[in-house]
C-alpha cells in the first residue's frame, strides 16, 4: 500500500489512467468485431462502412501507445484483405 502522500497520488492517477485506456482499448475492440460481423454476413458495403469507421480508431489508439503500432497495421491489413476478398 502506498504510504507517502505522492505515492498515494500516483496510486490514484494510475488507476484513472487503466480504466481510461480500458475503455479505449474496448472502442477499439468493438470496432474490429463490427467489422468481422460484417465480413461473416457477406454484407459488402456494410463491411466496407465499418472498415471505415475501424481505421482512424485503430491509427488514433495506436499513436496514443493504447495498442502496439504493429499490432495496428495487422488488424488493418488482415481487415482489409478480408473485406477485399469478400468483394471479389
Amino acid at each position: 500500500m502506498a504510504n507517502s502522500p505522492s505515492a498515494k497520488k500516483r496510486a490514484r492517477q494510475a488507476e484513472s489512467r487503466r480504466q481510461h485506456n480500458a475503455s479505449l482499448r474496448s472502442m477499439v475492440r468493438t470496432a474490429i468485431k463490427k467489422v468481422a460481423r460484417a465480413i461473416e454476413t457477406k454484407d459488402l458495403e456494410n463491411a466496407t462502412a465499418a472498415l471505415q469507421e475501424a481505421v482512424p480508431v485503430i491509427d488514433r489508439m495506436a499513436n496514443k501507445g493504447i495498442i502496439h503500432k504493429n499490432k495496428a497495421a495487422r488488424h488493418k491489413s488482415r481487415l482489409n484483405a478480408q473485406v477485399k476478398a469478400l468483394s471479389a
